[in-house]
């Protein structure tokens, strides 16, 4: 559905308008990296503790959310103080800035929602939720923008409004299905802290990764260019949501086999993942040669500039999807302060790269940045999941 969306809003947005809609979603993700403190993945994992009864497993979620409360607060709070030097900063309005917070929330409690039918491998209730969400989204976002012709500010409303309408959708429903239990457990707060505190660099690290590329970009050449190099970015984020489908599908069959133990099915686990490494680079010939036609296609003339940069995006989601099938070790070790330093560091290799490359080589300059980065980010993630969960990685390996 953002594919869909993709020719029809490119043609009523102006490259400035595109690129104003890029900085919230930026802002969103960069929130997202300390609201709730990625309390949804340690969620997930506590379900398959054979230790825990399912009504402490609800008082878990009950607890996820309570920290996802305080930390709504705190970021309000400091929005509150530091907002408008922020909002000047990054060329938004600080309204914008204010309704992200919210947004972000909202966006946590559908992750964690969908993350629960997602262990319990009920991927139809998943799917449905996830799809009529974009399609919300997108009928929306077509009203407001291309029959109001409301421009940024529309695309933007569609989405906050979308985003939060089903939030409180998912809590609805996680109180239908019986999966939260309010009250106070300060034993399931420290291990959620425990969890996600060593996480923060991680997700600090993804946003340098994957989001800051645009405010250096809107720093150096404006909000036009931000417009240009985001519809690439999109273009070749469809690999990245085939690569995300794959990965929610992925995580609880990997789970369940790592509980089991057995070395015979974790040599076939291996023996997939590099069928799926080389199915995921093989896309990367394909992406150079037909990327820019195809983006000229669907994106008009007035983005052709970002044409050039389809290729070296695909590669760094090809990295991406690399990256996803080996960081669930670390998770399911729930020991993640090496993969924290792992994600911080190449985030912070990312922005010496822009700014290094970018000023030489615009927006060609952020895509070699992005790939690289992404590059270093999975082999260093792959090393430090077979120190936290060793497999047989190597050919012939033996059982030991």
């Amino acid at each position: 559905m953002p594919f869909a969306l993709l020719p029809i809003l490119t043609r009523y947005l102006t490259p400035v308008e595109y690129g104003q809609v890029a900085i919230f979603q930026t802002l969103l993700a960069g929130l997202g990296t300390f609201i709730g403190i990625s309390a949804q993945g340690i969620a997930g994992v506590k379900y398959y503790d054979g230790q825990v009864s399912e009504l402490e497993k609800k008082y878990f979620v009950g607890n996820c959310l309570l920290v996802l409360a305080a930390t709504t607060v705190f970021t309000f709070l400091l929005v509150v103080i530091f907002g408008q030097a922020f909002s000047d900063w990054i060329a938004l309005d600080a309204k914008w800035l204010m309704l992200s917070i919210f947004v972000a929330t909202a966006t946590f409690v559908a992750t964690i929602r969908m993350g629960q039918w997602q262990v319990r491998k009920q991927a139809k209730n998943y799917g449905v939720f996830q799809v009529s969400q974009g399609l919300i989204n997108m009928l929306l976002s077509l009203v407001v923008v291309v029959y109001f012709l409301k421009g940024a500010v529309g695309r933007i409303w569609a989405l906050s409004i979308t985003t939060l309408v089903f939030a409180f959708l998912a809590l609805f429903l996680l109180y239908k299905d019986d999966l939260i239990g309010i009250a106070w457990r300060p034993k399931y707060l420290r291990e959620i802290f425990a969890f996600g505190l060593p996480l923060m660099p991680h997700t600090i690290g993804n946003f340098l990764l994957l989001s800051v590329d645009r405010i250096i970009i809107n720093d150096q050449f404006g909000l036009a260019q931000v417009g240009i190099y985001i519809v690439a970015v999109q273009l070749a984020s469809i690999i990245g949501m085939i690569i995300e489908s794959i990965h929610s599908a992925y995580v609880p069959w990997l789970y369940e086999r790592l509980k089991r133990n057995d070395f015979d099915e974790k040599k076939q686990i291996v023996r997939w993942t590099y069928v799926y490494f080389m199915a995921l680079l093989g896309i990367v010939p394909l992406a150079f040669i037909f990327g820019p036609l195809l983006l000229k296609i669907i994106a008009g003339a007035k983005y052709s500039e970002a044409s050039n940069i389809i290729g070296w995006l695909v590669l760094g989601q090809a990295f991406s999807g690399m990256y996803l099938m080996v960081t669930g070790y670390i998770f399911y070790s729930k020991r993640t302060g090496l993969l924290s330093l792992s994600t911080m560091t190449s985030g912070l290799v990312n922005i010496g790269l822009l700014m290094f490359l970018i000023p030489f080589m615009g927006l060609m300059g952020a895509a070699v940045g992005f790939a690289i980065s992404m590059a270093i980010k999975f082999l260093w993630t792959w090393h430090i999941a077979n120190l936290r969960h060793p497999m047989p990685w190597r050919p012939f390996q033996a059982a030991g």
